[in-house]
């Protein structure tokens, strides 16, 4: 049997500094796409060095992005990216074996190796951090949530050892900034969720984030890195929070 087909698809809006690095870690691929939300930088003019399946097109939301671009893609399989993601060598190795077999699941999960301000965090949470990312054609599709989406696979799955390296946050200003857009993503889902928001949202949720990350994860560990982090996650629950109770302020008016 001859070695099945992989394409890789990437989802972008304006990841120019982050954006070759991840198509360089994937250029042994057999299809590259590369779907973008009308960038306003050099992302695009970067994804045409490394593929012509180059699509622009609106922002629709995460999900409905990424499953448009699992529409387009031709391959056997397929991997799944974010632009501030790579894969590791040892990743592309494992995939190669898959590919060569043609399974044996049908789906599989990856180690995701998080760095923060350059250095890999090996604790709070974020390592290994599990993510289904290469999945057969057909047998894929991202959950319609608005954000933190995830894939959902029909048939059986396994487990990859090779990490998949996320430069996730350059800096805090970098994390405030995506805080900022994610938890209104998340707010308005809380909202049409129905469920209201109560004062233990406020400081329980937060503190039960930093208490988990820092302590229970052995986040302390990471050192001043670490309790930066499980500091910086208690912010996002609580913004998160704020957010969603300014939402059901403003439709009970």
């Amino acid at each position: 049997m001859s070695r099945r087909r992989l394409s890789v698809v990437v989802v972008t809006s304006n990841e120019e500094e982050r954006l070759r690095a991840c198509l360089e870690s994937v250029a042994w691929a057999d299809e590259v796409v590369v779907v973008d939300a009308l960038s306003h930088d050099k992302t695009v003019q970067i994804a045409r060095e490394f593929t012509d399946r180059v699509i622009v097109r609106p922002w629709p939301g995460f999900a409905a992005q990424k499953n448009f671009g699992l529409a387009e893609a031709g391959g056997d399989w397929i991997l799944s990216l974010d632009a501030d993601e790579q894969v590791s060598p040892e990743l592309r190795e494992e995939i190669l074996c898959v590919l060569a077999a043609d399974g044996p699941d049908d789906g599989y999960r990856v180690p995701r190796r998080n760095l923060f301000g350059g250095r890999w965090v090996r604790h709070g949470g974020l390592w290994p951090d599990w993510q289904l990312r290469l999945f057969r054609r057909g047998r894929g599709r991202f959950v319609d949530r608005a954000v933190h989406e995830s894939v959902e696979v029909t048939g059986t799955v396994g487990r990859c050892r090779g990490a998949l390296v996320h430069r996730s946050y350059r800096d805090v200003a970098d994390f405030l900034a995506r805080a900022d857009r994610y938890a209104t993503l998340a707010a308005d889902e809380w909202v049409k969720s129905g469920r209201r928001v109560r004062a233990s949202d406020f400081v329980l949720r937060p503190a039960g984030r930093f208490l988990s990350m820092y302590i229970l994860k052995l986040g302390c560990l990471d050192g001043v890195r670490g309790l930066l982090l499980a500091c910086l996650y208690a912010y996002y629950v609580f913004i998160r929070s704020v957010k969603a109770w300014e939402c059901q302020g403003e439709s009970r008016r």
